[in-house]
């Protein structure tokens, strides 16, 4: 049987060669016409207002995605589409069962630079209408793939709703084009005492595990809106600081251990840092606290690139109630002391209510007494 195959696979290939053989030649000048009018042809496609998909193609074609090119001076609507694309995604249907498979490994429903509106009404009642597949407490799975991913995003916030409807306008649909599972928990901080945004996270992370494991948590600020999709709300092997490009800073980073805005980190990495520090009252600081503590807990901060990690600040006036923290430069000096001292295993607060919106999960808490760092000075 053997000889027999060689013998056979010895016969095709002399057909095949024969036949090869007598097989016409084109004249070369007949392939050079054929070949410019491809091009012309391409040329005519990639320039008509129908060609963005064709440009983003073979973009991507040349290009990694971490670097782009990324055109931002024609960005797309972030709901385009969203929900003809989570409607039409896989899925088995057997009788009254559904068999989910994973979902891609990367999202086809992802666009790129997206636009960031933040001119014109926009209210919650507006973005729930814009986001049917999301459920009560800001929760939501694609519909027709098992997730890879999950995160849940905490957001430290009082007295900032139009700048929440905002974010939630943007937010919700840049993750569900993500693919992933995900919930929304904005934790509010009850009174008039000064405003503590990294005890607020502290919380936010507590309270979001409470639900499930989650295979990461990002803290994000009320006021950045991110403007590429393919910025992944994913962890990486160390902390991940996604706000690496803002147009605050001229899409720069302002100095090389900047950690503010936009921060992923897995239960594990937020744990091994003993999460955040809860003695920076007011505005400034914490910021650099919480990257030094990366540094000292032997990790080290992950960034996406400058091209792809943009995030626009929707543009106010400075808080009431958040005053600059006078002591943030004295406070820094002593991480290297404390930071295993204070931190979640010094967190205190009292839970007021915790309630399942249309669109988030709000979380209003006492965090006590607006003081001046007691951890630090008592373990001083």
């Amino acid at each position: 049987m053997y000889l027999l195959k060689q013998v056979n696979n010895t016969h095709l290939f002399h057909n095949s060669k024969s036949l090869a053989i007598k097989m016409p030649r084109w004249h070369p000048a007949i392939l050079l016409a054929l070949a410019s009018l491809q091009l012309a042809c391409t040329l005519l496609l990639l320039a008509s207002e129908q060609g963005g998909r064709a440009r983003r193609f073979l973009a991507a074609l040349f290009t990694s995605e971490e670097d782009g090119p990324f055109d931002y001076s024609h960005p797309v609507d972030v709901y385009t589409n969203l929900s003809a694309g989570l409607e039409n995604m896989g899925g088995k249907s057997i009788g009254d069962q559904v068999f989910l498979s994973p979902c891609p490994v990367v999202s086809p429903l992802l666009l790129g630079p997206i636009s960031v509106q933040l001119s014109g009404p926009v209210n919650l009642s507006i973005v729930s209408r814009r986001n049917p597949w999301v459920l009560p407490g800001g929760r939501h799975s694609p519909p027709r793939c098992k997730a890879r991913h999950s995160c849940a995003v905490v957001i430290p916030h009082r007295n900032r709703e139009p700048h929440l409807a905002f974010l939630l306008y943007h937010l919700h649909p840049v993750l569900q084009r993500q693919q992933l599972h995900y919930a929304i928990y904005v934790i509010q901080q009850a009174g008039n005492q000064t405003f503590n945004r990294a005890k607020l996270m502290n919380v936010g992370f507590k309270e979001a595990m409470r639900d499930e494991e989650w295979d990461c948590i990002f803290f994000h600020d009320v006021d950045l809106i991110p403007e590429n999709d393919r910025n992944l709300y994913i962890c990486a092997d160390g902390p991940k600081h996604m706000a690496a490009a803002m147009d605050k800073f001229g899409y720069k980073m302002p100095y090389k251990n900047y950690f503010g805005g936009v921060s992923g980190l897995t239960p594990e990495q937020y744990l091994k840092m003993n999460g955040f520090p809860n003695s920076y009252w007011g505005w400034g600081g914490e910021d650099d606290d919480i990257a030094n503590r990366v540094l000292l807990a032997g990790m080290k901060i992950s960034r996406p690139s400058i091209r792809l990690g943009r995030y626009k600040m929707i543009k106010h006036k400075h808080d009431a109630g958040n005053a600059a923290n006078p002591n943030r430069f004295t406070m820094l000096a002593q991480t290297r002391r404390i930071w295993r001292l204070e931190g979640m295993n010094t967190l205190n607060y009292r839970r007021l209510s915790r309630e399942q919106q249309p669109l988030y999960t709000n979380i209003t808490v006492d965090i006590g007494p607006s003081e001046r760092a007691p951890a630090r000075r008592l373990h001083g």
